[in-house]
Formats: structure tokens, C-alpha cells, sequence
């Protein structure tokens, strides 16, 4: 049996930086994914405001991009802090959701693998990724991608009336391992 050629990305997507304009369009294509799945642990969809305040922030240190066709914003990706201490300051943690309209279509592989790729040139070493389980569409995007799984919690989050169990994912990005005999720390993110 042969497997099907992976689809083409629409030439009409296109990736770019998101600003404080975007804000409305990000709130809009999150708030499905908090109010009627499992994909995000969030309970209530952020407006504007605060999204706006997360883009900024993401912007910061990572990055967050927009995916847009013909009728505006249908995706968004970004990175942020992996966990506060120093240590950790090479490694982020990433995510992805795109509009219903934009799944299916190679759409979440165009944008992600843009996001992976930004963070890299910003000198981030490490990409994670958490999934709720079961995501059959988000651990395939994950493995097309470069990502191995690392382990999952079980039962880790109660939402839509369930326990639910979690995946964790870890991708390399950007150069590789630094002379650790030498006690060299890579270069700063920027």
C-alpha cells in the first residue's frame, strides 16, 4: 500500500508577525479550542486585551506569528517561556491552532514550521509541546514535524467533565550542543 502524497500549502496562506491588530482575529480562531475542547486547558477564552498583552509579551523573547488567506487571520502559532528559571531560558514551549476553514490543508505544517523556524534563528534551543489526549491531528502535525514524545501525565487535567491525560513533546532547534566539557553556555536567546 502506498501512502498519499502530503498536500501542497495553498499558495494564498501566508505567515507573518502578529501585532496588537491581530488581536481580535487571535481571540476569535483560540476561543472554540478553550470553550468546546480539550486541545487547551484554559477555561475561558481571553478577549482582545489580553491577548494583545500576549502577543506583546510573546514577541518579547519568542515569537507569534499569524497564518492569513484571503478572508484574514485563520491560524496562530507562538512561543513562550518553558518554565521561569534561568536554566530553562533556551527552551520554549510552543503551540498551534488554526480555523476550521484552514485544517486540512497543509496550513498547520506552513505555520508551525514557520514558528520553529523564528524561534531557532533567535538562538532558542529547544522546542516543547504539551497535547491533551487523544489528538490523533495534533500528534501527527507534532511528529511530521520533528518532535518525539517524552511521556505523558495521566489524568493531569479535569475538562468538558473528564480526566484527561497529557503528552509532552521535545524538538532540537537551531545548532547544535555546545562544548559542555569546556563549560561554554551557548549563546544568549535574543
Amino acid at each position: 500500500m502506498t501512502t498519499p502524497p502530503r498536500p501542497l500549502p495553498p499558495t494564498d496562506l501566508r505567515v507573518r508577525d502578529a501585532t496588537a491588530a491581530d488581536a481580535v482575529a487571535c481571540a476569535a480562531v483560540y476561543a472554540p479550542y478553550v470553550t468546546g475542547s480539550v486541545a487547551t486547558f484554559e477555561t475561558e477564552p481571553p478577549d482582545a486585551a489580553t491577548t494583545a498583552r500576549r502577543i506583546a509579551a510573546a514577541q518579547e523573547h519568542h515569537a507569534w506569528l499569524v497564518l492569513e488567506d484571503a478572508s484574514g487571520v485563520v491560524g496562530l502559532a507562538h512561543g513562550g517561556p518553558f518554565r521561569p528559571r534561568p536554566a530553562y531560558r533556551w527552551t520554549c514551549e510552543t503551540t498551534v491552532y488554526l480555523a476550521p476553514a484552514a485544517t486540512g490543508r497543509g496550513a498547520g505544517r506552513l505555520l508551525y514550521g514557520a514558528l520553529l523556524q523564528r524561534l531557532a534563528e533567535r538562538g532558542l534551543r529547544t522546542a516543547t509541546a504539551v497535547v491533551a489526549l487523544p489528538n490523533a491531528a495534533s500528534e501527527g502535525l507534532h511528529a511530521a514535524l520533528g518532535f518525539e514524545p517524552v511521556g505523558t501525565f495521566p489524568r493531569v487535567g479535569w475538562k468538558l467533565g473528564a480526566w484527561r491525560d497529557v503528552a509532552w513533546y521535545r524538538r532540537d532547534l537551531g545548532d547544535g550542543p555546545v562544548d559542555e566539557a569546556a563549560g561554554a553556555a551557548p549563546p544568549e536567546p535574543r
